[in-house]
């Protein structure tokens, strides 16, 4: 009898045993895999609630929009919402951000604002082609090239007036 009941007890042991091992990482992976499923699964009444809106501003907004612009514009509000530090840029947006952090340009050494549809002067850079020109704060830049500035946007009229170093291009800028 007692070797039938150490015989029973050992057996136990080992079913136990077997069982915790087995299932004792079955658990586990269960675990990790219900914690992960949310960050895993697509969320779909939200891309549904998306996929609505986005048809509804194709068919009714005021004036055509190209689905680029839509979904450009999507990505950088989602980016724009995580911190103000996270942004969404094209590849001329990208290279403009290269030049002016790595300084692989050539400028004319000013700093500008836009008033009145016109780009103005705010101030000159110490020893740079502006100074040197006469250019001062409160200049309006109204020709580019023999270009009216007018009508034209900063970033336009900024790549404008950037080119190689050393060229001679400043003569025609100044109001």
């Amino acid at each position: 009898m007692l070797k039938m009941r150490t015989f029973f007890i050992l057996s136990l042991g080992v079913v136990l045993g077997v069982f915790m091992s087995t299932c004792g990482s079955v658990f586990a992976e269960r675990e990790t895999t219900e914690a992960t499923a949310d960050s895993e699964t697509l969320p779909y009444e939200e891309l549904r609630t998306f996929t609505e809106i986005f048809g509804r501003i194709k068919r009714d907004y005021v004036e055509p929009v190209s689905d680029k612009k839509l979904l450009e514009d999507a990505i950088r509000g989602m980016l724009s919402g995580l911190d103000p530090h996270s942004a969404y840029l094209i590849a001329d947006e990208y290279q403009e951000l290269k030049e002016g952090t790595t300084g692989q340009f050539g400028g004319l050494g000013i700093e500008v604002t836009m008033e009145n549809g016109f780009v103005k002067v705010v101030s000159p850079i110490d020893d740079t082609p502006a100074q040197k020109a006469g250019i001062k704060a409160g200049d309006l830049i109204v020709r580019l090239d023999d270009k009216p500035v007018k009508g034209m946007s900063l970033g336009d009229a900024v790549k404008m007036m950037r080119g190689e170093p050393g060229s001679k291009n400043i003569a025609n800028r100044r109001a």
